[in-house]
């Protein structure tokens, strides 16, 4: 974490940074550093708007730390907005950049990996849409395009709000903060790693050998990326690509894997930690700038562990039982189904199986940890006669037959060494 400090060589000063960037001016009582000090010091004691980040202040005894003689009135929000305008207008990644590199020379942090990652930030309130309802085009502010709040897909669950997409990398060691990209709230991942990948290497740092990621960095045009600047990428290949349902039927074929590294337990009861793996190379589809797509050899490493095997097991035994109390009630809405010819039963056993055309076109998922076989039964009931009162004793009753659905459910089990 960055020591904030006044002055002096032995810290990263923010707020002298800050106002080198934006340089004071004599008629403003506080500067834009200070007030950058103010509204961190005010985020970190909890949530505030604007116009009780002094009062906050003033009450937790903080103004003369951030200058002598500072008094309320000077945070007022009128000063504290201008100054964010101010921040915005010098490009947001210029002074963060400034900061971070300033931190980097002075706490000698090496950064031969940088870790990237994404998140949303949900806003409330009425912010304007990215084109205008009445045919013409927005009019787009000179300087520094302002992201979009859209909606999109939301990481806290609040789909019901727009957003905004922050693009954040940092140093391997220390977590440090190093590059601060914001989106527009529908901006998709996979489009925004490689601009993060370049925007990580045009800060020039020595010794940078790759980029640590998760899965949304997986895609053609971050591998063409990672091999044009001749840098190296780690990340998790998703389950859906082809690549990496080959290597985990391979790994299992190729019986005990080299041991990579082992770990005592956490606790005395816990058995050992291990890493069984080996490093393979396989040729997949990769995107260049030009836009140009080719086959190209990478190096994926195949890693078994026995811990998340263990976590992994738990999770499936656990998700089964829930999805049995779910099954269950399908089966009993299924079974109470009545049809009256054979074919409309067909129908409905293959929209059950996955056959049959589900909603808006898509084909309806099949259960995860279940198997289900349907059947069609032809089953006998009494027949509703047509006059009302006591049949005479000579009527045979009559009977209809009617068309109903049997289901018979198994639990899936999983193959040991599928797991971890």
């Amino acid at each position: 974490m960055m020591h904030w400090r006044k002055g002096g060589h032995g810290g990263v000063c923010i707020a002298a940074i800050i106002d080198g960037l934006l340089p004071p001016n004599p008629a403003h009582v506080l500067s834009g550093g200070r007030g950058v000090e103010a509204l961190i010091l005010a985020i970190l004691d909890g949530h505030h708007a604007l116009y009780k980040v002094g009062a906050r202040l003033e009450e937790r005894g903080m103004l003369p730390l951030l200058q002598p003689g500072l008094e309320c009135t000077a945070l007022h929000d009128y000063r504290l907005g201008q100054i964010l305008d101010a921040l915005f207008a010098a490009n947001l990644n210029r002074v963060f950049g400034a900061v971070a590199l300033r931190a980097l020379e002075v706490y000698a942090i090496p950064t031969p990996w940088l870790h990237q990652d994404t998140t949303t930030i949900t806003l409330y309130g009425a912010y304007e849409e990215a084109r205008r309802t009445d045919g013409q085009a927005p009019q787009v502010p000179a300087g520094p395009v302002p992201p979009c709040p859209a909606y999109g897909h939301s990481k806290d669950g609040h789909d019901d709000l727009k957003q905004v997409l922050l693009s954040l990398g940092v140093s391997s060691d220390g977590g440090l903060p190093l590059r601060l990209g914001v989106r527009d709230g529908n901006t998709s991942d996979s489009t925004e790693t490689p601009v993060a990948i370049e925007e990580c290497l045009a800060l020039g740092l020595d010794g940078v050998r790759g980029i640590v990621a998760d899965s949304k960095a997986y895609c053609k045009r971050t591998l063409g990326l990672c091999l044009e600047k001749r840098v190296g990428l780690i990340t998790l290949v998703p389950r859906t690509c082809a690549v990496r349902q080959e290597l985990e039927a391979w790994g299992p074929q190729q019986g005990t894997l080299p041991l990579l590294l082992e770990k005592p337990g956490r606790t005395r009861q816990e058995s050992p930690r291990r890493w069984h793996g080996q490093s393979v190379v396989r040729r997949v589809e990769v995107e260049y700038s030009d836009g140009r797509v080719a086959l190209e050899a990478l190096r994926f490493v195949v890693v078994h562990s026995n811990q998340l095997a263990q976590q992994a097991a738990l999770t499936y035994v656990k998700a089964q039982t829930h999805e049995a109390e779910r099954v269950a009630e399908h089966i009993r809405r299924v079974e109470a189904r009545r049809f009256a010819c054979a074919a409309d039963a067909e129908t409905a056993l293959a929209d059950y199986e996955g056959r049959g055309q589900g909603r808006r076109g898509r084909r309806p998922q099949p259960w995860r940890y279940h198997a289900l076989h349907y059947r069609v039964e032809a089953c006998q009931q009494p027949k509703k006669r047509a006059r009302r009162g006591r049949p005479p004793k000579a009527e045979q009753p009559q009977e209809e037959v009617y068309y109903r659905l049997g289901v018979e459910s198994a639990a899936l089990e999983r193959a040991k060494d599928e797991q971890g």
